[in-house]
């Protein structure tokens, strides 16, 4: 999957639809007026460039994804680690790692994601 580029406010936004799909427009407009103080016009301006990126889709006025959020924040992961890190995965978890400490259970977590790849591979 291609990555798609989004600004803080349609990732907000995409947020949101993930949270609440299938959700009518009508609906969606209430949603954005409440979280995000939106008026009728910009919900709708950000969901129609939202779907032109082919991130949603409005199909008689049911709103939901055409990429799940897991699926959309995965490439994103990929390309932090791809633009920023030279594509190398141990070197993203080192630097991660010198800022944050993590917990026994994160830790446990990851070794059994490593162990499972072992397996598999």
């Amino acid at each position: 999957m291609k990555s798609i580029e989004l600004a803080a406010v349609q990732e907000r936004f995409a947020d949101i639809v993930w949270a609440n799909e299938p959700i009518s427009s009508g609906d969606l407009v209430k949603v954005c007026e409440k979280e995000l103080s939106w008026k009728k016009p910009t919900t709708y301006t950000v969901l129609r460039k939202l779907c032109e990126k082919g991130l949603l889709q409005n199909v008689d006025g049911i709103v939901s994804s055409r990429i799940s959020k897991e699926e959309f924040y995965s490439v994103k992961s990929e390309q932090i680690i791809e633009d920023s890190y030279e594509g190398s995965l141990p070197a993203f978890i080192a630097a991660f790692t010198s800022h944050k400490k993590l917990s026994k259970k994160e830790v446990d977590e990851i070794q059994k994601m490593i162990d499972a790849f072992k397996k598999e591979g």
